[in-house]
């Protein structure tokens, strides 16, 4: 990763303070304690990744608050997911505590207060994403703030391997690669997200968060199939055609109205992508479930402003 900021360098004397600095300027306003004083050492290094910010953060032992205070003079809206290398480290949110061990990760919310406490050296990678990302897929996730995850569920195992090595490899990346690893990684940790809240008994407005994220990410992988129903749909999931509908009315959309506009969204990213140049714009459109090319033109025009075609050429322009 390109940004490094280190303690190494420095006065023993200041280094504590210059740590306090670095972290605070990296990921949100903290406060930061260390019995070491002047034996103190730490170094963070960071990379943009489309919205989402990946850093790795190597220190001594220490005590790191997210105060109330802090959190009013702050208009920080981040979810953070620690995922373990090297050493141990815990975190304290919304009443509960875990611990982070290698190959696990945890996540906390920059919007309430936190703690989290290293008692030795230790190695972590954070992936820092803006909250609204992760939740417009899956809202209620301070249920599972301070919550260890990656140790035995497959996908969370999953999710922490491919947040991982993500962070290790951002440095570099085109701006539209990384935009779209970064939705991917986020769609990743959402469906491990959901997959613990189904385990879980839940207040009821969280268990529909989840099985709205279930039920998009049905859509979702269907979109190719250009004869995907509602009726199939709400089958997969157990639920009736009507509670479909019942759920994406949180969102003030339907189930058509749903499946076009994902359906869009992913003709208007592989029109726009150089690397797809060479593909006929039916193509595209047959390849995202539309099978009437006139129809596609009309209602792609509607939703971005002008034909397929215009669109491709004003992008592979820049």
């Amino acid at each position: 990763m390109p940004i490094q900021f280190t303690t190494d360098g420095s006065p023993g004397h200041r280094r504590l303070a210059l740590w306090q600095n670095i972290v605070c300027d990296v990921f949100v306003g903290l406060d930061c304690k260390s019995d070491l004083g002047s034996a103190f050492h730490g170094s963070v290094t960071q990379a943009s990744l489309g919205k989402a910010v990946c850093s790795e953060v190597c220190s001594d032992r220490q005590h790191v608050f997210r105060t109330p205070s802090r959190i009013a003079r702050s208009d920080q809206d981040f979810v953070l997911i620690a995922l373990g290398n090297r050493g141990n480290g815990a975190v304290v949110q919304d009443g509960r505590e875990t611990v982070i061990h290698p190959g696990e990760f945890a996540l906390y919310d920059t919007t309430r207060p936190y703690e989290l406490k290293f008692k030795d050296v230790f190695t972590q990678s954070i992936f820092k994403v803006p909250r609204e990302m992760l939740h417009r897929r899956l809202a209620g996730t301070e249920m599972l703030t301070a919550i260890s995850f990656g140790a035995h569920a497959p996908l969370e195992r999953l999710a922490y391997d491919f947040i991982f090595r993500l962070c290790q490899t951002a440095d570099g990346m085109p701006p539209d690669t990384a935009d779209a690893l970064s939705e991917q990684a986020v769609d990743l940790l959402a469906m491990a997200l959901s997959e613990r809240l189904g385990r879980t008994s839940l207040p009821s407005s969280t268990h529909r968060s989840a099985l709205l994220f279930r039920l998009k990410a049905q859509i979702r992988a269907h979109l190719a199939d250009s004869n995907l129903s509602l009726a199939e749909t709400a089958a997969a999931l157990g639920i009736s055609p009507r509670y479909v509908n019942h759920l994406l009315a949180d969102e003030d959309t339907s189930f058509q109205r749903y499946v076009l506009a994902e359906r869009l969204a992913r003709c208007r990213r592989d029109l726009a992508s150089p690397v797809l140049a060479h593909r006929h714009i039916s193509e595209i459109a047959f390849a995202w479930g539309f099978n009437d090319l006139s129809h596609f033109g009309r209602v792609f025009r509607e939703r971005f402003g002008m034909s397929p075609r215009d669109f491709r050429q004003s992008q592979l322009r820049h």
